[in-house]
């Protein structure tokens, strides 16, 4: 059965949860669900078994939490949790715990993220303790269900989250022998980007009578925007504002509207931009008609610099002087995206669209780009030198425009006597470096990260800077990256996958954040961020890569000859 989420008009109330998931949304900013929670959320909540196609940045952790949170008894809980979901990475163990501990606050909800990199200690007194939700990576939960400190028989639904990359990165015999610990009757839900042969296997023979929800996508219309200019910005979450406000001035804006999920994210940012000087104006369900003409009327008249809305408060807005539109997150889904980008680029105009995306969102950017036959490119963050640059720029060409339109004789007085005392080009360089400071040109910001996305699956295994088979050990590492030996290789039957998977479940680091990896018989060479080496030696050392212990350390560079 194969359910295709409907248009909007519905909202989480429609779907039938309960008042208190409906108050956490509310306070929340949510104003309306997204195409898979629409999908999937009734479906859920009658218990069925579910198999839904969608990427990150969805709305897929409300999609499959809020039926799990609607289930809580509303008396005492026993100490076992009725819920359990696995997630590939340390980083997705904790950004769902998060969103369920947020949803489920007027519950009481009881939420632990379990995985590798943390005191153990920690999670086996909150075990003990009692939860209702467990988040964890495969290996952590596969090493406390040995120790006897996860007990499984009261779990009621098993989620898998990210199952295609779960897959990817060598947990699949985690997960099956997870699932035979688990109940028969139990309530089993499989998300995947993608549905290759193995996700469709593992479905049918876990999932029973599953319904099939996926996002409804429409081609692009042709020619719907051909004078669109679209880009994107890989960025870690934590530098989101900042990168914002740095591409603001590279692109210097007429007038752009920047799309926010949520109301309290609107805020937020509009509060964060107005502190770095641009003239922003929130714009949301929580505010009253008369607010919102108000907010529109700043920006047609040019008090405004940008609007930051969320997609349902900017619904019918036609903003002729519109020059930018920037997804602040990746949008759910492509038709989001077509919708948002065609507010600019219309009747002749050029216009451009800028994406910020967090690493593990890098495959949605390449689903938008294939559903709407349509290129996004992907730039790197502007750096304090290209601000600089930019800043220049502008002096110079406010300077241009003044000395061809201004009537500049007055001010003789002042450069005559100058000039007899000064050379004129000192004096000149003097009066450019007033202007261009008066603008405002101080830059005191530390350097924005740079993150990547992450590699398929090939890539981590072979190919150019992928440490396939062909690649001569020695090279220099990638810029800002340390090159590790790990003492096991093929002849112990080592994977790229299991040394992510390794890494990402015993670390802090993401899969992503791995660089390339190299394969031989009887060691591998991985390469992982400067800042994390020691991090992860230590993590690595206190696990086990194929059932077996291995030497970790810092790859011995030969000394030049």
């Amino acid at each position: 059965m194969t359910d295709e989420a409907e248009d909007g008009g519905i909202t989480f109330a429609d779907l039938g949860l309960r008042p208190e998931l409906l108050g956490a949304l509310s306070g929340l900013g949510y104003e309306e669900p997204t195409p898979i929670q629409r999908g999937a959320i009734p479906s859920l909540l009658a218990g069925r078994d579910l198999l839904g196609q969608a990427a990150t940045g969805t709305g897929k952790t409300a999609a499959f939490a809020l039926p799990i949170l609607h289930r809580l008894p509303a008396g005492e809980r026993g100490a076992d949790p009725m819920a359990l979901v696995l997630v590939p990475t340390r980083e997705l163990a904790v950004q769902v715990s998060q969103a369920v501990h947020r949803y489920g606050r007027e519950l009481d909800a009881r939420v632990l993220p379990i995985y590798g990199g943390q005191p153990i200690g920690r999670q086996l007194r909150s075990l003990q303790a009692g939860v209702d939700v467990v988040v964890a990576t495969p290996g952590r939960a596969l090493d406390h269900l040995g120790r006897g400190t996860l007990r499984l028989q009261d779990v009621q639904v098993v989620v898998l989250d990210e199952a295609d990359e779960m897959l990817d990165m060598g947990f699949a015999e985690d997960i099956e022998a997870i699932l035979q610990e688990l109940p028969e009757n139990r309530q089993t839900v499989l998300f995947s980007a993608t549905m290759p042969a193995r996700i469709e296997g593992m479905a049918s023979s876990h999932l029973r009578d599953a319904v099939r929800v996926e996002i409804a996508r429409e081609p692009a219309r042709p020619g719907g925007a051909p004078l669109v200019r679209q880009s994107a910005y890989l960025v870690a979450r934590p530098h989101k504002p900042a990168a914002l406000g740095r591409v603001l001035d590279i692109e210097a804006p007429d007038a752009a509207i920047v799309f926010c999920r949520t109301r309290e994210e609107v805020d937020q940012l509009a509060e964060s931009l107005n502190g770095r000087g641009y003239r922003a104006e929130a714009l949301h369900g929580g505010m009253s008609q008369e607010q919102r003409d108000r907010v529109m009327g700043r920006l047609r008249g040019g008090t405004a610099d940008l609007v930051v809305a969320t997609d349902v408060a900017a619904r019918g807005l036609d903003i002729e002087q519109l020059t930018h539109v920037v997804n602040y997150n990746v949008p759910a889904d492509p038709e989001s995206y077509v919708h948002r980008i065609g507010r600019v680029g219309r009747a002749g105009r050029e216009g451009v669209a800028i994406t910020l995306a967090e690493p593990r969102e890098h495959r949605m950017l390449k689903t938008i780009e294939r559903v709407t036959k349509g290129r996004i490119s992907v730039e790197k963050v502007p750096t304090t030198a290209d601000l600089r640059a930019r800043r220049l720029d502008l002096t110079r060409a406010a300077l241009a425009e003044s000395l061809l339109e201004d009537d500049l004789d007055s001010f003789r007085v002042v450069v005559e006597p100058l000039a007899d005392e000064f050379d004129i080009m000192e004096v000149a360089l003097a009066a450019v470096k007033l202007a261009h400071e008066a603008g405002g040109a101080a830059i005191d910001e530390e350097e924005i990260p740079e993150v990547a996305p992450g590699p398929t699956r090939e890539a981590r295994g072979r190919g150019p800077g992928g440490g396939g088979r062909g690649e001569r050990r020695g090279r220099t590492p990638s810029r800002g990256m340390a090159r590790l030996f790990i003492g096991a290789g093929r002849h112990a039957g080592v994977r790229p996958q299991d040394l992510v998977g390794a890494i990402a479940g015993e670390s802090r680091l993401s899969g992503r954040e791995v660089g390339s990896i190299e394969i031989a018989d009887r060691f591998s060479l991985v390469e992982v961020p400067e800042s994390a080496v020691q991090e992860v030696i230590g993590a690595l050392r206190a696990t086990t890569i194929k059932g077996r212990k291995v030497t970790v350390r810092r790859e011995r560079v030969a000394p030049p000859r």
